[in-house]
């Protein structure tokens, strides 16, 4: 399995501060799908084009079976990650934000704030997730599953069969 990783991060790709939520999902989901998987790490700044650019790059270039971006979900000027993930997506999977948002909010009442998407490219799942490492944690947790059986469905494989012990 390859997986990419994606910081969107004004800060963390000018060199502000070292990028932490990246590394996160690589560490959750290695463990999750094992060690032989590999990753392509990728880090931009909250630009509409940069994102979308980059995700058609890890989807159709790199063929990725799962991008997960990290940060710029939420509601200010500068984050724009759903709206250069939509551009990019042939079909949305709107019940992965849905069930981020109803879960994260019985502990952060602010988690209906983040407007994170997913959906499909090509045979890539690409999954929106927020930009703090703990919420990172939480978010993967509940998708875990739902990741493994997308990924198992666009690689025509039989997600079932194939799961690891965890």
């Amino acid at each position: 399995m390859k997986i990419a990783r994606l910081t969107i991060s004004d800060r963390a790709s000018a060199g502000v501060y070292e990028d932490r939520s990246g590394p996160e999902i690589e560490r959750l989901l290695r463990a999750r799908f094992g060690p032989q998987t590999q990753f392509v790490a990728a880090l931009v700044p909250d630009e509409a084009e940069l994102i979308a650019a980059r995700l058609r790059e890890l989807a159709d270039a790199e063929r990725c079976d799962l991008v997960v971006t990290t940060g710029g979900t939420g509601i200010g000027p500068r984050d724009v990650t759903p709206e250069a993930t939509r551009a990019v997506l042939e079909r949305e999977l709107p019940g992965f934000g849905e069930i981020m948002r109803v879960q994260s909010f019985a502990r952060v009442r602010t988690a209906i704030l983040s407007r994170a998407v997913a959906g499909t490219r090509g045979a890539t799942l690409i999954v929106n997730l927020p930009g703090k490492p703990s919420a990172i944690t939480e978010c993967l947790d509940i998708l875990g599953d739902a990741i493994r059986e997308g990924v198992a469905h666009l690689r025509g494989e039989d997600a079932h069969a194939t799961r690891r012990e965890d």
